[in-house]
């Protein structure tokens, strides 16, 4: 079972933290993670990128010569893609990068980026992260304290109150995400995951395989079937 040191207000390591290991220790699997990432990524690309074709460029309506007898090549408009100032061929226009992937799939890549983390030891715990004067100041001293200066970090709250989403509104090495909206992406461009209890808490209660309830268990002497429906979360 994976533990992980929690780090006190000074950043000593005390106590471990048990984890779950169907969460926090499950097999880590590249090509899932490859393709996560690149989903998440493309989800982020506006697709607005437009070009403007032969039919969309104004004037070019009258033949710049005649067909024949000018010793030049024919020409039917000064607006073709030969021209300058003419349409693009084959230009972008715009469209959705959007990919759909399975929720299972998405579920089980969040477990492996977060159980890589684990496993290289760029994960901790904190009690909690209080910073009641909302300054960048404040925050950026107490992460000092940490251990945490200047490389990639992802701070994982179990609420994301104005406080802390004020001070680290201006630190460009840090990212502050609750567990419900946590990505691949972030976990694993974050060279530090700190998370305090209550959000540690949540993130595995949010990633747990859904078990098997008392409900769904079959009866006697009757075969299983699976369940007519099961909830979106899952």
């Amino acid at each position: 079972m994976p533990t992980v040191p929690v780090l006190d207000a000074k950043g000593k390591k005390g106590a471990t933290v048990e984890l779950n290991a169907d969460v926090f220790g499950v097999e880590i699997r590249v090509p899932l993670l490859h393709q996560a990432v690149t989903r998440e990524l493309a989800d982020r690309r506006a697709g607005t990128h437009a070009s403007r074709g032969r039919s969309d460029v104004s004037g070019g309506g009258r033949k710049p010569w005649k067909q024949k007898g000018t010793g030049r090549a024919r020409q039917g408009s000064i607006r073709a893609t030969q021209w300058k100032g003419g349409g693009k061929p084959f230009g972008p226009k715009p469209r959705s990068y959007e990919q759909d992937l399975p929720r299972a799939m998405r579920r089980e890549a969040l477990r492996a980026a977060v159980a890589a983390r684990v496993a290289d030891g760029g994960f901790s715990v904190i009690e909690s992260l209080d910073v009641a004067d909302g300054k960048t100041k404040s925050l950026v001293t107490k992460l000092e304290a940490l251990g945490l200066k200047g490389e990639p970090t992802l701070l994982v709250v179990s609420a994301l109150d104005g406080h802390v989403a004020r001070a680290s509104r201006n630190v460009p090495w840090l990212s502050v995400e609750t567990p419900a909206h946590v990505s691949v992406y972030q976990v694993l461009r974050a060279r530090r995951v700190v998370c305090d209890r209550a959000g540690l808490q949540m993130l595995e209660a949010a990633l747990a395989h859904p078990g098997r309830t008392q409900r769904d268990a079959p009866a006697a002497g009757h075969p299983q079937h699976p369940p007519a429906s099961r909830s979106p979360l899952r």
